[in-house]
């Protein structure tokens, strides 16, 4: 299974048209429909169906499956001989940073922009996710580092514990009766309809602090990332239990955020697979991010002393 025939595969897959994916890969139709026809012999499934009427192109269960994956290797393909390509006079090539909603991400930009200016050829690739959505890049090769939020298991990997944390709270209309609130504890929550993270919710990380009758919160909605679940809160669908500072809520904004009393916080990590080997521009970041680190603390003790 060769990696420019899953390329051919994957533009097929996304202009549903042999005859358009090939224009697009400059080669003769019938060459990619031979190719394609091997690859279905190589794995021993049929991957494509071709509509009776208007030709289009539609993926098989086992299609779907080899798309997913293909993505995947063609992706890891990339960036390996990316990395291979990185001239050694300059430092350059591509890091890939993936990372749940959080504000954390402001110490991943500022250290982006710094190295920015003195190695102008290193290009970044942000993946948004939950904890499950990143390690699993991470395992694959597919990420150089994950920020990982909360409760997530970062023993299986090399990590550092970033130096702040984020604050669970409410999100809501500015017009709820609860905004009048300067902090929401659990049984002010009692037969609301709530948005909880789906992998807060499936974790338990909101448990302890609600108490034994965590179960029976109404959750009505589960999320994945907090931008459309806000949406939800702004037509009125209900309260969202998420992560302060990912939503504007200031100016005329319809939304407020109260934080949670007992004050809940998630702490945060910078992790990366064990025993993996930098690429320069992937050393150059780590080793700039620690430098930016240690100011930063040795800057908050000093203002606090």
């Amino acid at each position: 299974m060769e990696i420019r025939v899953l390329r051919y595969f994957l533009a097929v897959a996304r202009e549903e048209s042999i005859s358009r994916a090939a224009e697009y890969l400059h080669i003769t139709q019938p060459t990619l429909s031979r190719q394609l026809m091997d690859l279905e012999k190589e794995l021993g499934a049929r991957l494509l169906i071709r509509g009776k009427r208007n030709r289009r192109i539609m993926l098989t269960e086992e299609g779907m499956l080899l798309r997913r994956r293909a993505e995947e290797i063609v992706e890891l393909a990339d960036k390996t001989e990316a990395e291979f390509l990185a001239g050694d006079e300059m430092i350059s090539g591509e890091i890939y940073i993936g990372g749940g909603e959080t504000d954390a991400m402001h110490i991943i930009a500022r250290t982006a922009k710094e190295i920015q200016e003195t190695y102008p050829d290193i290009r970044y690739h942000l993946f948004s996710g939950n904890a499950d959505d990143v390690t699993e890049r991470l395992d694959k090769g597919l990420l150089d580092f994950g920020i990982l939020i909360g409760t997530a298991d970062v023993e299986k990997y090399d990590y550092i514990r970033l130096p702040f944390t984020d604050t669970w709270g409410v999100l809501m209309r500015r017009d709820s009766p609860l905004a009048s609130h300067d902090s929401i504890r659990p049984e002010d929550l009692s037969d609301l309809p709530i948005l909880g993270s789906r992998q807060a919710v499936m974790r338990n990380e909101l448990s302890g602090w609600y108490g034994s009758d965590f179960e029976r919160l109404n959750i009505v909605m589960t999320y994945n990332l907090i931008y459309n679940a806000a949406i939800m809160v702004k037509e009125g669908l209900g309260y969202a239990l998420c992560l302060d500072r990912l939503i504007n809520t200031t100016g005329d904004s319809d939304l407020c955020f109260r934080p949670l009393e007992p004050r809940l916080e998630a702490p945060l990590a910078l992790v990366w697979k064990k025993y993996q080997i930098f690429s320069r521009a992937s050393q150059k970041f780590f080793e700039c991010l620690q430098k930016r680190l240690l100011s930063e603390q040795d800057d908050s003790a000093s203002g606090s002393g």
